[in-house]
């Protein structure tokens, strides 16, 4: 490997780094921003804010795997056995989390109903005493 191999190496390693830097820079900014923590009061609303670190996020994924993995000087059926699995991956947990938000919606119903059930045993009926005053120990 000659000097000018090993220079450009350092170079694409240091303009990797950089732009990693930066887009993570960026990330920060966006959720300290977008949460109001930099400006009171000042928030950006959550179907901004969540897509923009998500591309960001996906971005980095995708520099650090062609870059740095050498995923860009690969074969294609290659890129496709990493590629493939890695969307199922991604599919599978968007479903868990579907998943579990439905199993957090029928607990709460549910412990809704145990409430409501426990509220209606927890008060015994009143007696049936037709404007009578019953007072302890002199029950008819």
């Amino acid at each position: 490997m000659g000097n000018n191999d090993i220079n450009h190496a350092k170079k694409v390693v240091f303009k990797g780094l950089i732009l990693l830097a930066i887009i993570t820079v960026l990330e920060v900014f966006i959720a300290l921003f977008g949460n109001g923590h930099l400006i009171e009061g000042v928030r950006l609303a959550k179907w901004i804010m969540y897509p923009m670190m998500i591309g960001l996020s996906l971005y980095k994924a995708y520099f650090i795997i062609y870059e740095f993995m050498h995923m860009k000087y690969e074969m294609q059926g290659l890129r496709f056995t990493v590629l493939l699995p890695m969307l199922l991956l991604v599919w599978a947990v968007i479903a868990f989390f579907n998943e579990g938000n439905n199993w957090k919606h029928n607990r709460q119903v549910i412990q809704q109903k145990n409430q409501i059930g426990i509220e209606h045993i927890a008060t015994p009926p009143a007696p049936a005493n037709h404007g009578e005053e019953v007072h302890p120990g002199n029950e008819h």
